[in-house]
Protein backbone atom coordinates (compact mmCIF):
# COMPACT_ATOMS: atom_id res chain seq x y z
CA UNK A 1 0.00 0.00 0.00
CA UNK A 2 2.91 2.45 0.57
CA UNK A 3 3.33 4.65 -2.76
CA UNK A 4 -0.37 4.10 -3.89
CA UNK A 5 -2.89 7.13 -4.09
CA UNK A 6 -5.06 7.72 -0.41
CA UNK A 7 -8.44 6.92 -1.28
CA UNK A 8 -11.69 8.00 -0.22
CA UNK A 9 -12.10 5.13 2.17
CA UNK A 10 -8.49 6.13 3.61
CA UNK A 11 -9.56 9.97 3.83
CA UNK A 12 -12.75 9.10 5.73
CA UNK A 13 -10.51 7.34 8.21
CA UNK A 14 -7.87 10.10 8.75
CA UNK A 15 -11.01 12.18 9.22
CA UNK A 16 -12.15 9.90 12.00
CA UNK A 17 -9.13 9.65 13.38
CA UNK A 18 -8.43 13.41 14.14
CA UNK A 19 -11.71 13.02 15.52
CA UNK A 20 -10.98 11.39 18.00
CA UNK A 21 -7.45 12.98 19.04
CA UNK A 22 -4.63 10.51 17.30
CA UNK A 23 -1.44 11.93 16.25
CA UNK A 24 -0.75 11.54 12.29
CA UNK A 25 1.75 8.83 13.12
CA UNK A 26 -1.03 6.46 15.03
CA UNK A 27 -3.50 6.97 11.95
CA UNK A 28 -1.03 6.26 9.66
CA UNK A 29 -0.04 2.77 11.75
CA UNK A 30 -3.72 2.11 10.93
CA UNK A 31 -3.85 2.83 7.43
CA UNK A 32 -0.20 1.17 7.03
CA UNK A 33 1.14 4.75 5.76
CA UNK A 34 4.21 6.26 6.24
CA UNK A 35 3.42 9.47 8.59
CA UNK A 36 4.71 11.71 6.16
CA UNK A 37 1.59 10.93 3.56
CA UNK A 38 -0.78 11.43 6.42
CA UNK A 39 0.86 14.72 7.78
CA UNK A 40 0.76 16.38 4.07
CA UNK A 41 -2.55 15.58 3.41
CA UNK A 42 -3.99 17.05 6.59
CA UNK A 43 -1.54 20.14 5.72
CA UNK A 44 -3.25 20.38 2.32
CA UNK A 45 -6.63 20.34 3.83
CA UNK A 46 -6.94 22.32 5.99
CA UNK A 47 -4.90 21.24 8.70
CA UNK A 48 -6.21 18.97 11.84
CA UNK A 49 -9.35 21.43 12.81
CA UNK A 50 -10.69 21.36 9.34
CA UNK A 51 -9.62 18.43 7.65
CA UNK A 52 -12.95 17.15 5.98
CA UNK A 53 -13.03 14.06 3.76
CA UNK A 54 -15.32 14.39 1.36
CA UNK A 55 -13.45 18.25 0.71
CA UNK A 56 -10.27 16.47 0.45
CA UNK A 57 -11.35 14.02 -1.75
CA UNK A 58 -13.01 16.75 -4.20
CA UNK A 59 -9.31 18.78 -4.02
CA UNK A 60 -7.60 15.88 -4.95
CA UNK A 61 -9.58 14.42 -8.14
CA UNK A 62 -9.62 18.14 -9.28
CA UNK A 63 -6.19 18.87 -9.24
CA UNK A 64 -5.65 15.30 -10.82
CA UNK A 65 -8.19 16.95 -13.58
CA UNK A 66 -6.26 20.23 -14.05
CA UNK A 67 -4.50 20.64 -17.58
CA UNK A 68 -0.97 21.42 -18.18
CA UNK A 69 0.33 25.13 -18.16
CA UNK A 70 1.52 26.44 -20.87
CA UNK A 71 5.37 27.84 -20.71
CA UNK A 72 4.92 30.67 -23.26
CA UNK A 73 4.33 34.00 -21.67
CA UNK A 74 1.53 36.15 -23.21
CA UNK A 75 2.58 39.02 -25.05
CA UNK A 76 2.84 42.49 -23.06
CA UNK A 77 1.06 44.42 -25.59
CA UNK A 78 -2.96 45.03 -24.42
CA UNK A 79 -5.51 45.45 -27.23
CA UNK A 80 -7.81 48.56 -26.57
CA UNK A 81 -10.56 47.07 -23.68
CA UNK A 82 -14.24 48.36 -22.90
CA UNK A 83 -14.69 52.32 -22.21
CA UNK A 84 -12.30 53.49 -19.26
CA UNK A 85 -15.02 54.62 -17.13
CA UNK A 86 -16.87 51.55 -17.14
CA UNK A 87 -13.71 49.22 -16.47
CA UNK A 88 -12.86 51.62 -13.89
CA UNK A 89 -16.38 51.59 -12.23
CA UNK A 90 -16.28 47.34 -12.89
CA UNK A 91 -13.01 46.89 -10.99
CA UNK A 92 -13.86 48.65 -8.07
CA UNK A 93 -17.16 46.82 -7.82
CA UNK A 94 -14.62 43.22 -8.25
CA UNK A 95 -12.12 44.43 -6.21
CA UNK A 96 -15.17 45.27 -3.24
CA UNK A 97 -16.80 41.72 -3.94
CA UNK A 98 -13.47 40.17 -3.26
CA UNK A 99 -12.64 42.25 0.08
CA UNK A 100 -16.11 40.98 1.20
CA UNK A 101 -14.69 37.48 1.09
CA UNK A 102 -11.81 38.22 3.30
CA UNK A 103 -9.08 39.06 1.29
CA UNK A 104 -7.22 41.95 2.35
CA UNK A 105 -7.35 45.19 0.18
CA UNK A 106 -4.78 45.31 -1.44
CA UNK A 107 -4.31 41.70 -2.49
CA UNK A 108 -7.85 41.97 -3.80
CA UNK A 109 -6.95 44.96 -6.21
CA UNK A 110 -3.97 42.72 -7.79
CA UNK A 111 -6.59 39.88 -8.61
CA UNK A 112 -8.55 42.49 -10.42
CA UNK A 113 -6.01 43.68 -12.14
CA UNK A 114 -4.95 39.99 -13.63
CA UNK A 115 -8.55 38.84 -14.01
CA UNK A 116 -9.49 42.62 -16.02
CA UNK A 117 -5.88 42.21 -18.05
CA UNK A 118 -6.41 41.07 -21.84
CA UNK A 119 -3.06 39.22 -21.23
CA UNK A 120 -4.00 37.95 -17.97
CA UNK A 121 -0.63 39.06 -16.55
CA UNK A 122 1.36 41.98 -15.55
CA UNK A 123 4.79 42.55 -13.16
CA UNK A 124 5.13 43.46 -10.40
CA UNK A 125 6.32 47.35 -11.52
CA UNK A 126 2.67 47.81 -13.54
CA UNK A 127 0.55 46.48 -10.45
CA UNK A 128 2.52 49.20 -8.37
CA UNK A 129 1.71 52.18 -10.91
CA UNK A 130 -1.95 50.51 -11.38
CA UNK A 131 -2.66 50.37 -7.88
CA UNK A 132 -0.99 53.33 -6.51
CA UNK A 133 1.30 51.68 -4.09
CA UNK A 134 4.84 50.75 -3.17
CA UNK A 135 6.89 48.02 -4.23
CA UNK A 136 6.72 46.84 -0.79
CA UNK A 137 3.33 46.59 -0.39
CA UNK A 138 2.98 44.98 -3.84
CA UNK A 139 5.20 42.34 -2.61
CA UNK A 140 3.42 41.60 0.50
CA UNK A 141 0.31 41.46 -1.45
CA UNK A 142 1.17 38.83 -4.34
CA UNK A 143 3.24 36.80 -1.51
CA UNK A 144 -0.14 36.39 -0.13
CA UNK A 145 -1.74 35.31 -2.81
CA UNK A 146 0.82 33.19 -3.80
CA UNK A 147 0.46 31.05 -0.89
CA UNK A 148 -3.13 30.88 -1.26
CA UNK A 149 -2.16 29.56 -4.60
CA UNK A 150 -4.80 32.42 -6.27
CA UNK A 151 -1.78 33.58 -8.56
CA UNK A 152 1.19 31.97 -10.03
CA UNK A 153 4.17 34.09 -11.07
CA UNK A 154 6.60 33.14 -14.05
CA UNK A 155 9.53 34.81 -15.95
CA UNK A 156 8.97 36.90 -19.10
CA UNK A 157 11.18 36.73 -22.33
CA UNK A 158 13.87 38.61 -21.25
CA UNK A 159 14.13 36.27 -17.96
CA UNK A 160 15.20 39.83 -15.80
CA UNK A 161 11.32 40.27 -14.20
CA UNK A 162 8.13 37.72 -13.21
CA UNK A 163 4.93 38.12 -14.19
CA UNK A 164 1.80 37.23 -12.50
CA UNK A 165 -0.94 35.45 -13.07
CA UNK A 166 -4.55 34.18 -12.13
CA UNK A 167 -3.77 30.50 -10.87
CA UNK A 168 -6.09 28.35 -13.42
CA UNK A 169 -7.38 27.03 -10.23
CA UNK A 170 -8.24 30.02 -8.21
CA UNK A 171 -12.06 29.94 -8.61
CA UNK A 172 -11.54 26.49 -7.16
CA UNK A 173 -9.44 26.92 -4.63
CA UNK A 174 -11.60 30.25 -3.24
CA UNK A 175 -14.68 27.69 -3.39
CA UNK A 176 -12.62 25.67 -0.78
CA UNK A 177 -11.52 27.93 1.78
CA UNK A 178 -15.55 29.26 1.91
CA UNK A 179 -16.55 25.68 2.13
CA UNK A 180 -14.18 25.15 5.06
CA UNK A 181 -14.80 28.27 6.89
CA UNK A 182 -18.72 27.34 6.59
CA UNK A 183 -17.63 24.03 8.06
CA UNK A 184 -15.82 25.32 10.98
CA UNK A 185 -18.57 27.51 12.05
CA UNK A 186 -21.22 24.46 11.45
CA UNK A 187 -18.90 22.49 13.56
CA UNK A 188 -18.37 25.06 16.20
CA UNK A 189 -22.29 26.23 16.16
CA UNK A 190 -22.79 22.38 17.12
CA UNK A 191 -20.30 21.97 19.69
CA UNK A 192 -21.95 24.93 21.35
CA UNK A 193 -25.15 23.46 21.06
CA UNK A 194 -23.91 20.49 23.28
CA UNK A 195 -22.00 22.47 25.75
CA UNK A 196 -25.63 24.72 26.61
CA UNK A 197 -28.02 21.58 26.10
CA UNK A 198 -30.78 21.37 24.09
CA UNK A 199 -33.28 22.04 26.21
CA UNK A 200 -32.21 25.89 26.60
CA UNK A 201 -33.11 28.70 24.39
CA UNK A 202 -29.02 28.94 23.48
CA UNK A 203 -28.55 25.54 22.79
CA UNK A 204 -31.87 25.38 20.36
CA UNK A 205 -30.16 28.47 18.59
CA UNK A 206 -26.79 27.20 18.17
CA UNK A 207 -28.47 23.59 17.25
CA UNK A 208 -30.36 24.69 14.47
CA UNK A 209 -27.85 27.18 13.37
CA UNK A 210 -25.38 23.96 13.17
CA UNK A 211 -27.95 21.92 11.08
CA UNK A 212 -28.34 24.48 8.48
CA UNK A 213 -24.61 25.37 8.13
CA UNK A 214 -23.71 21.52 8.39
CA UNK A 215 -26.64 21.02 5.12
CA UNK A 216 -25.53 23.78 3.26
CA UNK A 217 -21.81 22.91 3.12
CA UNK A 218 -22.88 19.23 1.84
CA UNK A 219 -25.00 21.11 -0.75
CA UNK A 220 -22.25 23.27 -1.96
CA UNK A 221 -20.00 19.97 -1.73
CA UNK A 222 -22.66 18.27 -3.72
CA UNK A 223 -22.60 20.76 -6.62
CA UNK A 224 -18.76 21.63 -6.49
CA UNK A 225 -18.89 17.75 -7.69
CA UNK A 226 -21.75 18.30 -10.61
CA UNK A 227 -19.68 21.02 -11.89
CA UNK A 228 -15.92 18.94 -11.66
CA UNK A 229 -18.10 16.20 -13.45
CA UNK A 230 -19.48 18.50 -16.16
CA UNK A 231 -16.49 20.32 -16.62
CA UNK A 232 -14.62 17.06 -17.07
CA UNK A 233 -16.83 15.81 -19.67
CA UNK A 234 -16.93 19.00 -21.64
CA UNK A 235 -13.24 18.67 -21.84
CA UNK A 236 -13.25 15.46 -23.22
CA UNK A 237 -15.38 16.54 -26.60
Amino acid sequence: MPGQRLTSADRRQIAAGLAQGLDHAQIARGLGRPTSTVSREVARNGGPGRYRADLAQLATTHRARRKPRTSVPPPIEEPAGPDPGATAAFAAEFTAALIDTGIPRTAAGVMTCLYVSETGSRTAAELAQHLQVSAATISLAVGLLEDQGLISRRRDESGRRYRYFIDDDADFRSAMVAFRANQRLADTALRGAALFGSETAAGARLALAGRFLEQLGNDLIRAAERWRSTAGIEAAE
